[in-house]
């Protein structure tokens, strides 16, 4: 599929000529910036732009404050202290890092659950959606290696429970353990390589977040409808779309002022409040919390990995014709990284022709449920590990699953979709009759 018909930079200078001839750097600038983007993008399209910004926000506090932490056992509780008290401004850069991962993750699951209403995992986009899967990974490996930084109570004992994980695996778990600790428990070893992962691996997500863009730059922007831009003639494409600045730059500018200005009042008033008090303690391989919860946004998956006991019986099926190769904590591990494999799959496993959910009005009905879903797992993950809550984290594990293996595919084939507009331009003059063209065109539906 060929690019959408736009004007190319054309260098004029002769200083822009001698530079377009050896980098053509400002030719991408222009090229990014002046992007032709469907001029009915909606509210829900402004994630990217709060992303951008937190990873920036991410690395560039994470640097600042690298450069006073020790990443060793006696050490690593004092120096955050020492950060937090004695390095001029380094409580608020701690608390901007430590509140930035969670605006990062609400950011992520807004911009997750919009591609999975409109459909923009769907052909020609499943690379984009890939990459975006991939992104999340390495975003929620960061966050836990950086969570077991500080050395606190929880951060220690987060980083027994979840490093256990990998010892379920049959035949070569405890040699994967090892290797990721370091040793044989959570050590200093453990403490030096989290570190040097959660240094590195943001560069990393940098990188792949600019091959996002450039992929979903490749086949053009989704949108509230799903009907793709017209590429026939320039003249047509014009008639779809606006070029991404100055319309779309201020609308997301616009969008991250409001949002930052929650996330300021949340580091300024109450900076601790997603945080955990166990954490404040010094780790202490000796006391073992009451009740051990990750993060927040950890929380779905961990309810989903504390959701497959012995007492279910997929669990003792499972484990009956494996010979008890695989028991109760290695499928809730599968569960647990299965459940991310089933949304990356979901291009695959949508059979429904229509992209958009705004016109499936069955869909709108199941999706809604799986956020609400989604929400209850948070909710059971920081509950504890007892009745009623096992039952809870069950039934609302078993919907994940089944909404995108069955449901997803059945709708395809029993629902009947609603009349879709023929182009984007029809949509958008069916929300805003007078408003047809011109600066004008910068308006978006409110759906």
């Amino acid at each position: 599929m060929g690019g959408i018909p736009h004007d190319s930079y054309e260098p004029k200078s002769g200083g822009e000529k001698w530079l377009y001839r050896r980098l053509p750097i400002v030719g991408l600038a222009y090229d990014t910036l002046m992007l032709p983007t469907p001029k009915n993008l909606n509210w829900m399209w402004i994630w990217g732009i709060v992303l951008t910004f937190c990873l920036a926000l991410q690395i560039i506090t994470g640097v600042v404050l690298a450069m006073h932490y020790t990443p060793h056992v006696d050490y690593a509780f004092a120096s955050v202290e020492h950060i937090m008290r004695n390095v001029n401004g380094g409580h608020f850069l701690r608390y901007l890092h430590q509140n930035g991962a969670s605006l990062f993750f609400v950011a992520v699951y807004a911009h997750i659950f919009r591609g999975l209403y409109y459909g923009s995992y769907k052909s020609p986009r499943e690379i984009t959606w890939i990459i975006g899967m991939l992104i999340y990974l390495l975003m929620m490996g960061t966050a836990f290696m950086g969570y077991v930084l500080p050395w606190g109570q929880m951060s220690f004992w987060g980083a027994t429970v979840i490093t256990g994980l990998f010892g379920a695996i049959p035949f070569i778990g405890e040699a994967i353990q090892t290797w990721l600790l370091g040793g044989p428990a959570v050590d200093n070893a453990t403490l030096n390589r989290f570190f040097s992962l959660h240094y590195l691996l943001p560069f990393v997500i940098a990188a792949l977040v600019a091959v996002h863009i450039w992929a979903f730059h490749t086949t053009g922007n989704n949108n509230p409808t799903g009907v793709e831009v017209r590429r026939t003639s320039k003249a047509e494409a014009e008639k779809d779309t606006v070029p991404f600045w100055p319309y779309f730059v201020i609308k997301d500018l616009f969008g991250l002022a409001v949002i930052l200005a929650v996330f300021f009042a949340v580091v300024g008033f109450m900076p601790n409040f997603l945080g955990h008090p166990d954490n404040y303690i010094e780790a202490n391989a000796l006391a073992t919390p009451a009740h051990i919860v990750p993060e927040w946004y950890f929380l779905p998956f961990y309810a989903i990995l504390r959701a497959f006991t012995d007492e279910v019986w997929a669990v003792q099926f499972v484990g009956f014709i494996t010979g008890g190769l695989i028991d109760a904590k290695f499928f809730g591990v599968l569960a647990m990284f299965g459940s991310i494999a089933v949304m990356a799959l979901a291009p695959w496993l949508d059979t429904s022709s229509v992209r958009s959910g705004r016109y499936r009005p069955m869909f709108k009905w199941w999706f809604w449920i799986f956020v609400v879903n989604f929400f209850v797992l948070m909710w059971v993950g920081a509950m504890p590990a007892e009745e009623p809550y096992n039952t809870v984290s069950l039934i609302a594990s078993t919907y994940w699953f089944a909404y995108f293996l069955v449901i997803l595919p059945l709708l395809g084939v029993i629902e009947k979709p609603l009349a879709q507009p023929e182009t984007i331009e029809e949509d958008f003059v069916s929300h805003y009759p007078a408003k047809t063209g011109g600066a004008q065109s910068a308006a978006t539906p409110a759906e």
